[in-house]
C-alpha cells in the first residue's frame, strides 16, 4: 500500500523537507556522515567549538563572519534503564555541534553557547520520578534572561534556541521577559523545538512512516534518536516496554513531536493521564525495544538541514553586525542606543552592563 507524502510548502523550508523525505537511504547516510559527521563524540571541551572554549581573538574573527548563536536546551530526566538522564542534553548538543562542523567547512562557522539548562523544567506529570530533577520555572526564566543579556553584550544578538525537552513555554516566557526588561536592546530570537519541527519524519507506519507508535518519551522514537546521535549512551539490552494510557479517548491531544494534526498540543492538558511514576515508573512511556537508529535518521538529517537553513537565512536577512530595524522593534531611536551597539574599541562605545538589572 502506498501512502501520500506530507504536503510540504513551496518555499525553502518545504523544499528542504521534501528533499529529505524523497532522499534515498544512502543519501541520508551521506548527509549525516559526510556533511555533519553524525554521530560524533561530544565537543563540550573541544577548543574553538563553543564560545566558552574559544579565545577572544578567535571569537572576534568568527563574529565578523557569523554572529548567529545556537543555544541548546536540555534537561536531567529519567529515560529508562537503557539510557542516561542527560539524554535530552546530549541529543541537542550533538545536533548543534553537527551544524557548527558543517558551517565551519563552508566558511561561516556557527557559534555555540553551552547549554544554560542541563537541568530543565518539567510538567506536572513528570513530578515524583526519581532521577528527573525539575527546576522551578521562575528560576529557569531568570537564568535565561541573564544568559541572553550576557550573550547580547558580547555581540551575539541573533539567538536560536534549540529545545529538546518539555519546556517550550518557559523559553518563550524568558524571551518576552528579556524584551520587557531591556526594551532598549534590539535582537532576534527563535525557538526551534526540533522534534516538533520534524514531526513529519516521526510518522507511524499507518501513515507511511517508519514507527510503530507515536512519539512520547524514552520510547521507540526517542531511543531511536539517541541511537542516531549518542549511541555510546544507550544499552539496548536493558530497554523495556510499557503501556501508557490517557483518560479521554485518543484523538484530542498530540503526542511529543506533534506528528498528528490533533486539536491540542500535548502540554495543553493536565491530569489526562496518571503521574508517570505511578503508571510508567521505569521512565519509558511506550516501547523502547522497537528502537533503531535508522528510524530516526531522516528526522535528524532534516533537523540539521533546517538549523543550517535558519543560520543561512538569518545571515542573508541580517548580515554580521546588522540587526532588525531598531525603530521598528524597539521604542527607541538608533541615536539613543547607538553607544551600546558599538564594539569596545570603537569611539562612543557604552558598556551594555550599564543597563543590566540583576534579579533579587
Amino acid at each position: 500500500m502506498e501512502y501520500p507524502q506530507p504536503e510540504f510548502e513551496s518555499n525553502a523550508v518545504g523544499d528542504l523537507k521534501r528533499r529529505i523525505w524523497e532522499a534515498s537511504d544512502e543519501e541520508i547516510d551521506r548527509i549525516l556522515t559526510e556533511d555533519y559527521a553524525i554521530p560524533s563524540p561530544g565537543e563540550m571541551e573541544t577548543p574553538g567549538c563553543y564560545i566558552q572554549m574559544t579565545q577572544p581573538a578567535e571569537q572576534e574573527e568568527k563574529l565578523a563572519k557569523n554572529d548567529v548563536v545556537f543555544i541548546p536546551l536540555g534537561s536531567t530526566e529519567l529515560h529508562g534503564p537503557h539510557c542516561v538522564s542527560a539524554q535530552d542534553t546530549l541529543q541537542v548538543t550533538r545536533l548543534v555541534e553537527g551544524v557548527r562542523r558543517y558551517t565551519a567547512k563552508r566558511g561561516f562557522e556557527a557559534n555555540l553557547a553551552w547549554s544554560p539548562w542541563a537541568y530543565g523544567n518539567h510538567p506536572k506529570h513528570h513530578i515524583g520520578m526519581i532521577g528527573t530533577i525539575p527546576i522551578s520555572p521562575g528560576v529557569l526564566e531568570r537564568q535565561l534572561v541573564d544568559v541572553m543579556f550576557g550573550l547580547w553584550a558580547v555581540g551575539y544578538r541573533k539567538m536560536v534556541f534549540v529545545n529538546n525537552h518539555a519546556q517550550h513555554w518557559i523559553i518563550a516566557a524568558a524571551i518576552d521577559a528579556f524584551a520587557l526588561r531591556y526594551p532598549e536592546l534590539p535582537f532576534f530570537a527563535l525557538i526551534v523545538d526540533w522534534c516538533c519541527a520534524m514531526g513529519e519524519f516521526f510518522r507511524t507506519k499507518d501513515r507511511g512512516g517508519l514507527f510503530e507508535d507515536d512519539f512520547i518519551h524514552a520510547d521507540e522514537a526517542e531511543t531511536s534518536i539517541a541511537l542516531a546521535l549518542a549511541p555510546e549512551a544507550v544499552k539496548m539490552e536493558r530497554a523495556v516496554d510499557t503501556e501508557p494510557h490517557g483518560y479521554l479517548p485518543d484523538g484530542h491531544v498530540n503526542k511529543s513531536a506533534a506528528q498528528r494534526s490533533r486539536p491540542n498540543l500535548w502540554w495543553s492538558v493536565r491530569n489526562n493521564s496518571p503521574l508517570e511514576f505511578r503508571s510508567t515508573p521505569a521512565g519509558v512511556v511506550g516501547r523502547a525495544t522497537l528502537a533503531d537508529a535508522d528510524k530516526a535518521k531522516r528526522a535528524v538529517a532534516g533537523a540539521l538541514g533546517y538549523l543550517t537553513l535558519v543560520n543561512e537565512h538569518l545571515l542573508e536577512t541580517f548580515p554580521p553586525g546588522v540587526l532588525p530595524p531598531i525603530e521598528e522593534v524597539t521604542l527607541f531611536t538608533e541615536e539613543e542606543i547607538e553607544g551600546y551597539l558599538k564594539r569596545p574599541e570603537e569611539p562612543g562605545y557604552r558598556n551594555p552592563y550599564q543597563l543590566w538589572r540583576p534579579f533579587e
